[in-house]
């Protein structure tokens, strides 16, 4: 009995993740072609980063905060995006291109960029202070990728446990600093790919690009709307099926409420982990380390859960795909 309960709730748990983070598997099968490692290969630190669902939904929000103070990025968003219809959604198919570029096989990868590529040729306007934007800008690009990547290594480097010295732990822990310069090294192929020119290749170079943004970005209405929309969206559950909601009496008839997903945890994080001069710009406090402290935790907790929840994801299948004989 305990068994079929324990198996029930993790199948919940599992739907519950893919209804935020989006099945790839419906769009993509990157279990082929056999052998073909991809744009990075199960080696490359982001391959592990990617892989850890709870860092990624956190690095994401703070990602599209810090995205959002750049007022031409925003006016090409805004004008031309349905996202405050479908954030969701919008949060689906980022997670998706991730996900291809990260896993996929090479021309999945490649195929995915053309696709933005094409998007982002269309993408052009007027923003409210009356200067023109084009999605296809370069130095756009480049303020876009420098902040998914600072958001993504922020959050997991928050999450994990710190090595400690001399350990060979192969467990999930925190990036060394040639680690970290390995993963903004890796992931400058895919701006790359897209159109930027200027891209960092270090972690210092990326924290010096990041600041060169600085006298660019600003608050105000349009960025508040954001954070008011990625609020309300984390108090709000995904759809349920009737499984999920008969498993969610099933919990509550048995004492105990699980939160599959914390997605209202993760905001807090995401707003508390912006870089200290981003947080007025919102007219968010400062945080104080005690007051995370429970959040941290809570998330840290969620890890395990999510690994086991997504163990089929796509970072499987790219294993599966690199595992399988190479045609000759």
């Amino acid at each position: 009995m305990l068994d079929n309960v324990t198996a029930s709730l993790r199948q919940a748990v599992a739907q519950q993740v893919r209804q935020l983070a989006g099945d790839s598997r419906a769009a993509l099968d990157f279990t082929q072609p056999a052998g073909d490692p991809g744009w990075f290969g199960p080696d490359a630190v982001a391959w592990r980063v990617h892989a850890d669902f709870v860092a990624m939904m956190t690095g994401g929000i703070g990602a599209l905060l810090l995205q959002a103070l750049h007022p031409l990025a925003l006016a090409a968003v805004w004008d031309h995006s349905d996202f405050r219809d479908d954030l969701r959604g919008r949060l689906h198919r980022t997670a998706l291109f991730i996900a291809t570029t990260t896993y996929g096989p090479c021309a999945a990868a490649q195929d995915a960029v053309e696709r933005v590529r094409a998007i982002h040729a269309k993408v052009r306007g007027v923003a409210p202070d009356g200067r023109s934007y084009s999605a296809d800008d370069p130095h756009l690009l480049s303020f876009i990728h420098v902040a998914e990547v600072y958001s993504f290594v922020t959050a997991y480097d928050w999450l994990m446990p710190a090595r400690s010295a001399g350990s060979r732990t192969t467990g999930p822990a925190a990036l060394s600093l040639h680690e970290r310069d390995a993963y903004v090294a890796e992931m400058a192929r895919v701006p790359l790919a897209l159109g930027a020119t200027e891209v960092p290749h270090d972690w210092a170079g990326l924290l010096a690009q990041l600041e060169s943004y600085r006298p660019e970005l600003e608050g105000g209405p349009r960025p508040q709307a954001i954070l008011r929309m990625l609020r309300s969206m984390s108090r709000q559950p995904p759809g349920q099926s009737a499984a999920e909601s008969a498993m969610r009496r099933l919990q509550t008839a048995l004492g105990g409420r699980l939160s599959a997903v914390p997605l209202h945890l993760m905001m807090t994080a995401a707003t508390a982990l912006l870089p200290p001069w981003a947080q007025p710009l919102y007219a968010l406090p400062a945080p104080h380390p005690l007051q995370l402290a429970p959040t941290r935790a809570a998330l840290r907790s969620a890890v395990p859960l999510m690994r086991w929840a997504l163990r089929d994801g796509v970072a499987a299948q790219a294993r599966q795909r690199l595992q399988a004989p190479a045609c000759a």
